[in-house]
């Protein structure tokens, strides 16, 4: 191999590092107008799940009196989103609050109800008068709200005390049996 020819072969090396770090650029370009992109996505998503989120809650809110009246509770008073923080960091979110001289009914609201979201909602019972010392009085009941309910889970939070919550036309209903009882927390 002369040396012209080596030469011209390092040339050509250096060419194709060359046209490698240009393609490397590109991708990288590429990648970053993706994640930008995902982002975008993800930010839709967020704000559209969150839309649905006050849909569902919008059919709950106006017939949470009427469902609780046909079960023997008369509701007095209904609160959307209540919140409560303790010590400038802990807190509480209730998505339905529903008031009457002595129960204090405890809603949770799902686009699409899981097992987990069941347990957590149990969890929030459970706290509840740690952190709304004011309904200390009332009897504590819970209900779990959803459009769409995975398979069983309306089983699992019967048999966890809860009422449940669907849809049934163009409203709610309470899925529960006439014999079913409430556990109080």
């Amino acid at each position: 191999m002369t040396t012209s020819e080596m030469e011209k072969g390092f040339q050509e090396i250096w060419k194709l590092f060359a046209e490698t770090d240009k393609r490397f650029k590109e991708t990288d370009q590429q990648i970053r107008a993706t994640d930008r992109q995902l982002k975008e996505t993800d930010k839709k998503i967020e704000n559209l799940i969150g839309r649905w989120s006050l849909f569902v809650e919008g059919l709950v809110i106006p017939a949470t009196e009427r469902m609780f009246r046909e079960r023997g509770i008369t509701v007095r008073s209904v609160h959307p989103h209540v919140k409560v923080h303790r010590n400038g960091r802990e807190g509480m979110e209730i998505d339905i609050l529903a008031v009457n001289q002595e129960y204090v009914i405890l809603i949770e609201v799902k686009s699409t109800l899981g097992v987990r979201d069941v347990n957590e909602h149990i969890e929030r019972m459970k706290k509840f008068r740690t952190y709304f010392p004011e309904y200390a009085n009332k009897k504590i009941v819970g209900a779990v709200a959803g459009i769409v309910i995975q398979e069983n889970v309306d089983k699992h939070a019967y048999k966890k005390g809860l009422f449940v919550i669907a849809q049934s036309g163009d409203s709610v209903k309470i899925l529960n049996d006439g014999e079913f009882k409430p556990t109080e927390w």
